[in-house]
């Protein structure tokens, strides 16, 4: 059991969480930014950040009604990380009084805000003494309700007109922890008993996904260790089964998963299939993850590093029956998991990922065997990298057949029935599916 007096003090966590946040709006990743937080203070500073990412909109519009023009960047992240933790008592792990005082004694203990510390002390009394009434001028900006930028909502509000109160709502709850079942060593009617003997509750929603009822450390996880299970969200579980399903292949065949890495889907063909599976990841230091998350299962992939869209770099002139294109997108399907990602996107982005995809899909169409398949996939809410790609690549590739596919898969919360009435798939992120059948010439 941890003892309370050896954890670190809150003032010395906020003062992190402002250094982590201001290199987050600078452009920097979540998941950098954070590796750098020493590894005592990083668990609770990961946690603070996460809460106050989920409320930097709102964070900065009571900065703007406190004071007119914004402090330097590090006061103004410590400023806006003490608003975003204390504006909801109902959602806060600390007193609002608690986390003020705090703010201000991280102030006084860095050179960079030391000489703001009276400043952010003020800013953070008036905020309590007139906090009902910042609130309700802050409520008149979807900025602040929504804590997603305006760019972002408005496309949200576009492509998906019926729902986009929902997605944005579960945007900003919590993750499930979702596991994939290993089939070649156990059948999900047969693990959730060794789950409920280690004292983890889990609701078998579909194929072999089961969804614990509460986040566990994998190493409390029954057979994690040994290949049994893999955590994977329940619409990335999607992918294998759909490329691989009703397929027959004339012999030995082979599947190309491009863009791999981390390596759960590689993972997931391996167990379904005894197919050559090659894998393919530009990243040298995300393709050594692809590695070892497969080994835990006993499997064994080819990993290549190369750019997928360099195919002369890495071809061997060898065509693939099907195709995994899991292609880099804005990851808008994901930002409950990765809630800096909305802030560190611009709306640039989009049709400069979009531009990506539809080069890789141009580059490794011609790979596939006549009769075979091509799914293209992406983490994203955006029709932009989904329905619109599928479009244009029908348009421009007259032997591609779009086989039945689930096209947009809208986030889906337990908190937020009705984003997709009829899903199967329980508790899951938002993605794109579509399946492509080459014909033959």
């Amino acid at each position: 059991m941890n003892n309370p007096s050896k954890a670190p003090p809150l003032w010395q966590q906020l003062q992190q969480v402002a250094r982590v946040s201001q290199a987050v709006m600078s452009g920097t990743s979540g998941t950098s930014a954070l590796d750098s937080v020493d590894g005592a203070l990083r668990g609770g500073v990961q946690a603070l950040c996460f809460h106050v990412w989920r409320h930097w909109g709102r964070a900065q519009a009571l900065r703007a009604q406190l004071v007119r023009k914004a402090p330097p960047p590090m006061v103004d992240a410590l400023l806006c990380s003490a608003l975003a933790l204390a504006w909801n008592t109902e959602d806060s792990a600390y007193d609002a009084f608690t986390l003020v005082n705090q703010a201000v004694e991280a102030a006084k203990r860095q050179p960079a805000t030391k000489a703001q510390a009276n400043f952010v002390n003020a800013c953070l009394r008036r905020f309590l003494r007139e906090r009902e009434s910042l609130l309700a001028v802050t409520d008149t900006d979807p900025v602040a309700v929504w804590n997603h930028p305006r760019w972002w909502i408005a496309r949200v509000q576009k492509d998906h007109p019926q729902d986009w109160e929902q997605i944005l709502k579960a945007a900003n709850r919590h993750a499930p922890m979702t596991l994939r079942v290993n089939p070649r060593r156990i059948l999900p009617a047969d693990y959730l008993p060794l789950l409920q003997g280690a004292g983890l509750d889990g609701q078998h929603c579909s194929a072999n996904t089961i969804e614990l009822l509460q986040p566990a450390p994998v190493q409390m996880i029954p057979g994690f260790a040994d290949g049994w299970v893999s955590v994977q969200d329940a619409a990335a579980q999607v992918a294998a089964p759909l490329l691989v399903g009703g397929y027959v292949p004339p012999g030995p065949f082979r599947i190309l998963d491009a863009c791999a890495a981390p390596g759960g889907k590689t993972g997931h063909l391996l167990e379904l299939t005894d197919a050559e599976v090659v894998a393919l990841e530009v990243d040298a230091r995300r393709a050594q993850r692809i590695g070892s998350n497969v080994q835990r299962l006993g499997l064994s992939p080819t990993v290549i590093v190369a750019d997928a869209g360099e195919v002369k770099t890495w071809w061997d002139g060898r065509p693939f029956d099907l195709v995994l294109l899991d292609a880099p997108c804005t990851a808008s399907g994901i930002v409950r998991r990765h809630p800096d990602i909305r802030w560190l996107r611009r709306e640039s982005d989009v049709a400069q990922l979009a531009a990506t995809q539809r080069h890789l899909l141009q580059a490794l169409w011609p790979l596939v065997l006549p009769g075979g398949r091509l799914l293209f996939c992406t983490c994203s809410l955006f029709r932009a990298e989904g329905d619109e790609q599928v479009q244009a690549f029908l348009a421009n590739n007259t032997d591609a057949h779009l086989l039945p596919s689930p096209g947009h898969l809208l986030p889906r919360s337990s908190a937020a029935q009705g984003v997709v009435a009829d899903n199967p798939l329980g508790d899951h992120d938002g993605f794109f599916y579509a399946l492509f059948e080459k014909r033959a010439a």
